[in-house]
C-alpha cells in the first residue's frame, strides 16, 4: 500500500497540474447578422485545442453574446453554427495566459460570407450542418440550446470590468481592462502586447447597456446566475424501427438537475434550458415501486395515450433495484472532502453543508468511520478517520468548520484519495464525497479533462459522488461528470428538506451498490411500432453493441432505488406487443455480467390517463414539465395551463405529498415567469405540427 500510494498521487498531480496553472484565459465576443445588424441569438460556439481535452461550447444570448471562461493557453479552432446560416470555422487563434480575447463575428444568411474580426480571410466551410448526425437531433439540438430570457450582465459589459478581486467571482482574469481598437488592414493585424487582451472589429461596437442589477430577492450581491456552467445534450430524436430497433442507455439516479431547477424558479429565474435533464426529473419522485423478493430487480410497466403526441402512447418502465435493510449495509469510511472558500460564506451555504454532516452523523454507528478534508487556497485535514460513535469529536470538528481562501479544489481531492486510499476498508464502503458550491474557477474546471485516476480509483472500490450547495459560479458539468467517472451520484442541496433527503432518507441506498455497470436496452419489434422516443438520458445513450460490451462503464444502483424511464412510442394497428426489454449489471462485487429480459406486451397500456396508475401519472409530468423546460419540439402544444391539469389528475393520494404539491407549484412559478416566443412557429406553425416528424428541410 505504501510503494503504491506514492506512484497514485504523483500521477493525480501530474494529470491536475497544467489546470491548477492555467485555467483563467477566456473567450468572449459577440455575432451579429450582418445584413440588419442584428445580435445573432442561438449560435452554437465550439472552441477546441490540443491544449484542451475534449472541447468547450457555450452559446450566443439574446443579445448575441457568448463567453468560454477558464482556458488553458494554446492555440484553439473556434466553429460558429447557427441554422440558416454559413458556418465559419476560424483556426490558428491565439490565446495565452491569463488572457481575455474578444471576438467578434458577422453572418449572412445562404451562401453569403462570414466577415471573422481577428483572422486573415477566411476560408469557407461547408454550407450545412455537421453531418453523419440524425437530422432530429441536430435539428433540436440546435434550438434547444437557447438561453432563457431575462435580464442579464452582458458578456461584452463582463469582459470591461475593472481588474480587482471583487470581480474574480465572474470567473474572468482580466489583467489590462479590455481595449477597443481599430483593426489595421487584414493582412497586417499585429498580436495583442503582453499583458493586454486586445478587441479588435471591423465595424464600430454596439452601445453598452448600463450592467443589469440582480433581482431584489436575489441574495447574491455580483454574481449572475448565468455565471454557472451547464451542457446541453440535445433532445432525443424520434426513430424509425426499421432504421434502429434498440435503444440502448446506462442508468441514472441522479437528482441534481431537478433541484437546481427548483432554485432558479423560487428565485423568480428561469433556469438554463440546458441544466434540465429529464431523467432526473422524474428520478426525483419516489414511485412506490415494490422490489422483487427473489431477483436483484422488479420492473413495472404501464403506459396511455399521449396528452401531447396524436397517435402515440406514453411507456413508462420502472426497474426497482433489491432493498438492504440498515442491519445489512456495509461498514463505510466517508471522507468529506469540502469547500470552506469564501463563497461559501455566501447564503449560508457552508452552515448547510454543516446541518447536513450533523444529521448524517446521527444516522451512522459503530460500523463507520468518518473524515473530514477542507480546502480553501490550501487543503487541510480536519478530522482523521474516526468512529461514528464518538459524536462529541465529530461534531466539534464540524462546529469549527469555517470560510476561508479561494478555492483550490485539486488539492482537497488530492488529500482526500489520500486519505481514502490510506484507509482502505477491504469489503466495505470506501466514498469520497465532494460538497461545494462549484468548483469552477481554481483548479479543476474541465469536466472532460483528466478523470482516468479518478476512475481507476474508483475501480479499486473508492467511489466519488457530488453535492453542490449554493447559486451562482457553479459547475454543474464537472460536479455531474466527477460523479459518473467516480461511480458514485450526484446530488444538489438547496435547503435543509433536500438535505435531510439526501443525507438521512437515502443514506443506505445511496452509499450501499447493490448493481453495477447497469445498462437498459429496449428492442422494439418494427413489425408492431413504427416510431418510438426516449424521454431523456441523452448523456447516457450507448450504442445497441455496447449493451453486451463489458468494456464500457455504465451507472450504479444503490439499494432500494428506482430508475424510471418514459417513451414516446407507435404502437401499429392490432398490434400484440411492443418489444423486449434487457437489462445487464454486474454485482456489487464485479465480475461478469448478468442479463435478465422482460417482454413488453401491449395489454399493460391503458386506454387514458385518467386510467393509468398515480404513479405512471406522477412520472409523465415530471417529464414533460421538463420538456417544456428544455424547448423540446415535441412538447409544442404543451402550455403550462394544461400541464397543470395533467398535475391535478395525479391523483387525490399522490397530491398530498409535499414533494407532489412542490411539483405543482413549480409549474405555476415557471408559467408566469416563461416569455420565450416558440422558435419553430415563423417556419412550422403549431396547427400544421406533424408528430412523426421534424420540419422538412431541417
Amino acid at each position: 500500500m505504501n510503494a503504491v500510494l506514492p506512484r497514485l498521487l504523483c500521477g493525480l498531480l501530474v494529470l491536475l497540474a497544467p489546470l491548477a496553472l492555467a485555467q483563467n484565459s477566456n473567450i468572449i465576443g459577440t455575432v451579429i447578422d450582418v445584413k440588419s445588424r442584428q445580435p445573432l441569438p442561438d449560435v452554437v460556439i465550439t472552441a477546441t485545442s490540443p491544449s484542451l481535452v475534449g472541447e468547450r461550447t457555450a452559446v450566443t444570448d439574446a443579445k448575441g453574446e457568448y463567453r468560454i471562461p477558464q482556458l488553458p493557453p494554446g492555440v484553439y479552432t473556434v466553429r460558429y453554427e447557427r441554422e440558416h446560416y454559413q458556418r465559419y470555422e476560424r483556426g490558428d487563434v491565439q490565446l495565452g495566459l491569463d488572457r481575455t480575447l474578444r471576438i467578434k463575428v458577422e453572418m449572412l444568411a445562404d451562401d453569403a460570407l462570414i466577415v471573422p474580426i481577428i483572422s486573415t480571410p477566411p476560408t469557407l466551410g461547408p454550407g450545412s450542418t455537421t453531418t453523419g448526425v440524425n437530422v432530429d437531433q441536430q435539428f433540436i439540438k440546435r434550438i434547444d440550446k437557447a438561453r432563457p430570457p431575462g435580464p442579464t450582465r452582458g458578456f461584452e459589459a463582463l469582459a470591461e470590468l475593472a481588474p480587482g478581486p471583487e470581480n474574480d467571482q465572474y470567473g474572468v482574469s482580466i489583467n489590462e481592462q479590455l481595449a477597443v481598437a481599430s483593426p489595421p488592414p487584414q493582412d497586417n493585424i499585429a498580436p495583442a502586447m503582453p499583458g493586454m487582451s486586445m478587441t479588435l472589429r471591423l465595424h464600430p461596437a454596439p452601445s453598452h447597456q448600463a450592467p443589469t442589477q440582480p433581482h431584489r430577492d436575489e441574495p447574491m450581491t455580483r454574481s449572475r446566475y448565468y455565471d454557472m456552467y451547464f451542457k446541453g445534450y440535445g433532445v432525443n430524436p424520434t426513430v424509425n424501427t426499421e432504421e434502429e430497433r434498440f435503444s440502448t442507455f446506462s442508468v441514472d439516479t441522479d437528482t441534481a438537475s431537478y433541484t437546481l431547477t427548483r432554485s432558479y424558479l423560487k428565485r423568480s429565474a428561469m433556469p438554463d434550458a440546458r441544466a434540465v435533464r429529464v431523467e432526473e426529473f422524474v428520478n426525483s419522485f419516489d414511485y412506490g415501486y415494490a422490489s422483487a423478493k427473489s431477483a436483484p430487480f422488479a420492473v413495472h410497466v404501464q403506459g396511455f395515450p399521449s396528452p401531447v403526441r396524436k397517435g402515440y402512447q406514453v411507456l413508462r418502465i420502472g426497474v426497482k433495484a433489491r432493498e438492504v435493510s440498515r442491519a445489512e449495509r456495509k461498514p463505510s469510511h466517508l471522507v468529506f472532502v469540502i469547500d470552506v472558500s469564501g463563497s461559501m460564506a455566501m447564503e449560508n451555504r457552508l452552515e448547510l453543508v454543516k446541518q447536513s454532516l450533523r444529521m448524517l452523523v446521527a444516522e451512522l454507528d459503530e460500523r463507520d468511520l468518518v473524515s473530514l478534508v477542507v480546502y480553501g487556497s490550501r487543503a487541510r485535514l480536519v478530522l482523521p478517520p474516526t468512529s461514528a460513535l464518538d459524536t462529541p469529536r465529530l461534531l466539534n470538528a464540524i462546529n469549527g468548520l469555517h470560510t476561508e481562501g479561494s478555492t483550490n479544489a485539486q488539492a482537497g481531492l488530492e488529500l482526500g484519495y489520500r486519505i481514502a486510499v490510506e484507509h482502505l476498508r477491504e469489503g466495505g464502503i470506501n466514498r469520497v464525497i465532494l460538497c461545494s458550491d462549484g468548483v469552477a474557477n481554481v483548479g479543476i474546471s474541465d469536466a472532460d479533462g483528466i478523470w482516468e485516476r479518478v476512475k481507476s480509483l474508483a475501480a479499486r472500490g473508492i467511489t466519488l459522488s457530488t453535492v453542490g450547495f449554493g447559486m451562482g459560479n457553479y459547475n454543474d458539468v464537472l460536479m455531474e461528470r466527477l460523479s459518473h467517472v467516480g461511480e458514485g451520484n450526484y446530488a444538489y442541496v438547496d435547503e435543509l428538506k433536500e438535505a435531510h433527503r439526501v443525507f438521512v432518507e437515502n443514506l443506505t441506498g445511496t452509499l450501499q451498490v447493490v448493481a453495477k455497470d447497469v445498462k437498459l436496452q429496449v428492442e422494439f419489434d418494427p413489425k408492431e411500432v413504427s416510431l418510438y422516443r426516449l424521454l431523456g438520458y441523452e448523456n447516457r445513450a450507448l450504442t445497441a453493441e455496447q449493451f453486451r460490451d463489458d468494456r464500457v462503464d455504465a451507472g450504479e444502483v444503490g439499494a432500494g432505488h428506482s430508475v424510471t424511464a418514459l417513451y414516446e412510442v407507435k404502437p401499429r394497428e392490432n398490434a400484440r406487443t411492443l418489444g423486449t426489454l434487457r437489462i445487464r449489471y454486474k454485482s456489487s462485487e464485479g465480475g461478469s455480467s448478468k442479463e435478465l429480459a422482460t417482454p413488453l406486451p401491449r395489454a399493460t397500456l391503458r386506454p387514458s390517463y385518467a386510467q393509468a396508475s398515480e404513479s405512471t401519472r406522477l412520472a409523465y409530468v415530471a417529464s414533460a414539465f421538463a420538456e417544456k423546460l428544455r424547448g423540446s419540439y415535441w412538447t409544442r402544444p404543451l402550455t403550462y395551463d394544461s400541464l397543470l391539469e395533467l398535475w391535478s389528475g395525479v391523483g387525490p393520494e399522490l397530491k398530498e405529498r409535499e414533494d407532489v404539491q412542490e411539483l405543482g407549484d413549480l409549474i405555476r412559478r415557471a408559467g408566469g415567469l416563461d416569455r420565450r416566443v416558440d422558435p419553430f412557429e415563423a417556419f412550422a406553425p403549431l396547427r400544421t405540427m406533424d408528430f412523426d416528424r421534424p420540419p422538412s428541410g431541417w
